[in-house]
């Protein structure tokens, strides 16, 4: 659909070698995608379809993708670390991605807990924009965290049995700014069947303000 390259690569770690893939449509553009997974425990890894879909919105627009496998994950080296060392992960791939990039600022994108870590990066790094799909609230510190400095959107199916929808509407009334959100009327924890409006809510939120 995009044309771009899969480019397997290693990025070095806080904890070692961190597993990744560039996919870059070599299209003029500001910025680039950085994609975290979910859980690692619970066999998210950077091929899950929820991640590749969002990835394949942002090349559509003309971005470069990095999705990597935190640490403990694949070929990453490391052990799971509750959300902390796969902070400090995405924030050495954000470093690498700057060399790679210059001057192109990250459009985030995370995935149930890979929404915590996307979140608590783009609270240390500057972004584009923040984009969070199913990001659970109740599970993670969630009001511990203050909102990021970018536009932030937040994708939320309506029936997922993981993310309690509720919690994450009432979490997004309790702040200042709002983050931007996008209720998926039917759609579980994972999309299933839903893939293609879940590329449509991510092309949504890169286009919007």
């Amino acid at each position: 659909m995009n044309g771009a390259r899969a480019e397997r690569l290693a990025i070095q770690g806080p904890s070692g070698p961190l597993e990744a893939i560039i996919e870059d449509p070599e299209r003029e553009d500001t910025r680039y995608g950085l994609l975290c997974h979910p859980h690692p425990l619970h066999g998210g890894t950077m091929e899950n379809k929820v991640v590749t879909t969002a990835a394949k919105a942002l090349r559509e627009v003309g971005m470069p993708t990095l999705r990597f496998n935190f640490r403990g994950v694949g070929n990453s080296t490391g052990v799971y670390d509750e959300g902390r060392g796969e902070t400090a992960d995405a924030e050495a791939v954000a470093a690498w991605c700057a060399a790679r990039w210059p001057g192109r600022q990250p459009v985030i994108v995370g995935f149930s807990f890979g929404a915590y870590v996307a979140l608590r990066l783009a609270q240390r790094i500057r972004a584009s924009r923040l984009i969070t799909i199913a990001p659970p609230v109740t599970t993670f510190d969630f009001s511990g965290q203050p909102p990021p400095r970018c536009p932030w959107f937040i994708v939320q199916g309506d029936a997922d049995e993981i993310v309690d929808p509720i919690a994450v509407a009432a979490f997004v009334e309790r702040l200042n700014p709002r983050p931007h959100m996008t209720i998926m009327p039917g759609a579980g924890h994972f999309f299933h069947g839903r893939l293609i409006e879940l590329r449509g809510a991510v092309l949504d939120a890169i286009r919007g303000d």
